[in-house]
């Protein structure tokens, strides 16, 4: 079947960037903030017991005004992403920000309010039918009452964070814009690449030298704009800080943990497991460096696929056709929905210039859809980046029905749906494999993921705690940052590769994302998590019912509460996490038993 390669955005808001629907929005959305405010300025919780009904209104139309801010949101970074040099859509984006400071300030206000209420008058109105579904959601916003300063000052706080926190976010996206990475061809043709092509070439086949130039001049490009995006940084970092401390703690890691809705014992567990099964990695990076005719790789090698065997040259099309008829073999549901986004123009592929680099996924709330972002380029790694994201689609799609709020699963939880659907893909292309050398090439490509969750970004998590500890007591240079991030690499890799990307603190782009702190360690947690789902996915004649269970109550309890009823687990010992560990070690036996003859 042929399906698009470009997104519809016009089904959201027609008219592009200077939609007259959009417009229409934010006009709408101002009103309901209007009124909403009134409402609340007029509550007097400790004073004023609340009716059921008017406090029920009350948190729809809260939700409602989110809803719509979020709406509004995906399309303008949608168009901004699918068009990086269009200057219209960065102001724009500051209005709906604006918007969603407002919602915030009523929502400071709101929970604020929550706590003023006794105990007994606050189970009560929870457990109104209307609101039973987002119990858990109304306990946390309470919960989270307690640490809100006053309303002027966190109004004020909101405020500054428009043109300091999210403005230094924004502004990472401009300065990414005019990277240009110079890239020589096998004819000896030379052209400027945008940050999203180079980052596409590098993980592209090629000859060993010719990646490692385009190595270097990657690393150039970023080392060149060195000063500004160490301001961006810094500044980021320096805003949350300072809003942390105003708020009673030094802890940066206490809000990523409470967000996450997961303990520091998880947290410690995890990573204390993930350390101890780092030599497992390595002993397939030392035979990868083998089979690529080096005596040791470098950085830009472990994502360099394998070209042993003859893969075929995969278009778009056959590679959405093998996502849903594989999700299908698990999850009927599954495959529905990934037909019907292909179908329905829910994903922009298109290889061309002018777009950010990576991928990511967004839910409509208004519309029950969702928007996917990404490049195809043919390669087995693409394909598995379009299950992963469709993998956050049926997430989303299986909560639709359910209140925005108990909607807002953590990112933890966020990265399981998405590494499922993955690893059902990357399992049947090594399946598929009809000879040892392409069997061994999509092992390989298999092994991206826990390379990446192991290694590289426990090397970000250890870059970002000791950047974090450093910018407490003051700025962060160029220099040092480099420094840090080198040192953190070597120690995630255990000083296995002959070369690193120091530069790697400013051309990664999630530690530029204002709105969620250390995005990095629930990567690792959604993918060992997801293997563990995995496992019992192939001997339980019900996994489609429990699995859908299990998803949406992903925003209704702690992460440690999830486990335990749906996986029937304990997070803070290491049995589950080691479990996830030996899945990993069966591929690379495989791939070691595999490849030794070529050797």
């Amino acid at each position: 079947m042929h399906y698009s390669e470009t997104w519809d955005l016009d089904s959201i808001f027609a008219g592009g960037i200077d939609s007259p629907a959009l417009t229409a929005k934010m006009s709408t959305i101002k009103q309901q903030l209007t009124t909403t405010a009134d409402t609340l300025v007029h509550w007097r919780a400790a004073a004023d017991t609340p009716d059921a009904d008017w406090f029920t209104q009350l948190v729809n139309s809260l939700q409602a005004i989110q809803a719509g801010i979020d709406q509004a949101t995906v399309f303008v970074v949608a168009y901004q992403s699918a068009h990086a040099d269009d200057t219209k859509a960065a102001p724009l984006l500051n209005q709906i920000y604006q918007l969603d400071n407002q919602l915030n300030n009523l929502l400071t206000r709101f929970k604020k309010q929550l706590v003023k209420l006794d105990q007994a008058t606050f189970d009560t109105l929870v457990q109104q039918p209307a609101l039973q579904a987002i119990a858990f959601n109304l306990t946390e916003m309470r919960q989270q009452g307690l640490a809100l300063l006053d309303d002027d000052t966190e109004a004020l706080i909101n405020d500054l964070a428009l043109d300091g926190f999210q403005g230094w976010s924004d502004h990472y996206d401009t300065l990414v814009s005019q990277i240009q990475v110079p890239y020589t061809d096998e004819n000896g043709i030379t052209q400027q690449l945008s940050a999203g092509q180079a980052q596409n070439m590098l993980a592209a086949a090629m000859p060993n030298a010719q990646r490692a130039e385009l190595m270097r001049n990657w690393e150039h490009a970023w080392q060149t704009h060195a000063a500004p995006f160490a301001d961006t940084l810094n500044h980021l970092a320096g805003f949350r800080l300072a809003n942390y401390r105003a708020h009673g703690t030094t802890n940066f890691l206490q809000k990523p943990l409470e967000l996450n809705r997961m303990s520091q014992a998880t947290l410690d567990t995890m990573y204390q497991v993930v350390a101890d099964s780092k030599d497992i990695l390595l002993s397939y990076l030392k035979r990868k460096a083998q089979l690529l005719g080096k005596d040791q790789l470098d950085w830009q090698d472990i994502e360099a696929p394998l070209t042993l065997g003859q893969l075929p040259n995969q278009t778009y099309d056959q590679a959405a056709d093998f996502v849903i008829n594989n999700f299908r073999q698990f999850s009927p549901k599954m495959g529905a929905l990934a037909q019907h986004a292909l179908e329905h123009r829910w994903v922009e592929a298109e290889n061309r210039p002018n777009k950010r680099p990576g991928g990511y996924m967004e839910n409509l709330p208004e519309t029950h859809e969702s928007r996917i972002f990404m490049t195809f380029t043919g390669s087995p790694n693409d394909t598995a980046t379009l299950a992963h994201e469709l993998g956050h689609a049926f997430h989303g799609s299986v909560i639709q029905d359910l209140p925005l709020w108990r909607q807002d699963y953590a990112m933890n939880v966020a990265e399981t749906a998405s590494t499922f659907a993955e690893l059902i893909v990357a399992d049947a292309s090594v399946k598929a494999a009809d000879d040892a050398k392409t069997k061994l090439t999509l092992l390989d490509a298999k092994m991206q993921n826990p390379l990446a969750m192991f290694l590289d970004i426990r090397a970000r998590f250890l870059f970002e705690t000791r950047f974090y500890a450093a910018r407490q007591h003051g700025i962060v240079t160029p220099d040092t940052l480099s420094d840090l991030m080198l040192t953190a690499q070597k120690d995630a890799y255990g000083n296995a590769l002959n070369t690193y990307h120091p530069m790697f603190w400013a051309s990664k782009l999630h530690f530029y994302i204002d709105d969620v702190p250390f995005y990095n360690f629930p990567y690792t947690f959604g993918y060992l998590f997801s293997l563990g789902i995995y496992a019992q996915a192939k001997t339980q004649s019900d996994f489609e019912d429990r699995y859908i269970a299990l998803l949406r109550d992903t925003a209704n309890m702690s992460t440690e509460a999830l486990a335990a009823k749906h996986l029937g687990v304990d997070l803070t010992t290491p049995a589950f996490w080691q479990a996830g560990v030996a899945l990993i070690k069966r591929d690379i036996d495989e791939f070691m038993a595999l490849s030794a003859p070529l050797i």
